[in-house]
């Protein structure tokens, strides 16, 4: 149990028992929100992760029928569990019991909005136990301050607020990973997106 706590406290993710959670990033929410385009591309990224490495991917869309689905560039096909909700955080009775059935301990979260729906969701695993890693260049909100408010607000809580490109690493673990060269490859597919996304280089100063 020591271990388990020391591992939870540092932020160390564990492939076996690690979930993606993508909230809410739907077609109606392609003008309003701040660097849509910078958020899109970071999600279809860790997607493409999730697919290479079989982390379960967990998707959730808010009134669906008038917001629209999931944007067709991030697939979601291979997502263990798709769930149109009301609520606005993404802990529903369905997903908790899906997180169970998969036997999770930890859950890296993005999506929108920041303030709302994922602080939401975040504060809603935390009180579950659960070791959450909100992704700083891949949430975002349609007021570009509330972003850090809500960033800030999660770390506070006990989350860690960490990059897309570090999770990826730290999941994969070992260059020796049957996983590795397809996700270098992936790394670099997206490298000159990433020099650009303006959720990550924000004032040129990394979030905390």
């Amino acid at each position: 149990m020591a271990s388990v706590a020391v591992a939870r406290r540092l932020g160390r993710l564990n492939p076996k028992t690690t979930v993606f959670f993508l909230c809410d990033i739907q077609e109606r929410f392609r003008t309003g929100i701040h660097a849509f385009e910078s958020l899109v591309q970071v999600a279809q990224k860790m997607s493409k992760f999730s697919q290479i490495t079989k982390t379960p991917l967990i998707v959730t869309e808010q009134y669906s029928k008038g917001l629209g689905n999931t944007v067709s560039e991030i697939p979601i096909d291979h997502a263990v569990h798709v769930e149109d909700k009301s609520k606005f955080s993404m802990l529903t009775p369905l997903v908790s019991s899906k997180l169970k059935e998969l036997k999770a301990e930890s859950v890296v979260l993005f999506g929108i909005e920041s303030h709302v729906c994922v602080l939401q969701t975040c504060l809603d695993l935390l009180a579950q136990e659960y070791d959450v890693h909100v992704l700083a260049d891949g949430v975002s909100s349609m007021n570009a301050p509330e972003i850090d408010i809500a960033l800030n607000r999660m770390a506070r809580a006990g989350a860690h607020v960490v990059s897309s490109e570090s999770v990826m690493f730290q999941l994969t673990g070992d260059s020796k990973s049957p996983d590795f060269k397809a996700v270098s490859g992936l790394v670099k597919e997206y490298q000159e997106l990433a020099r650009q996304n303006l959720l990550l280089f924000k004032n040129n100063k990394a979030q905390l």
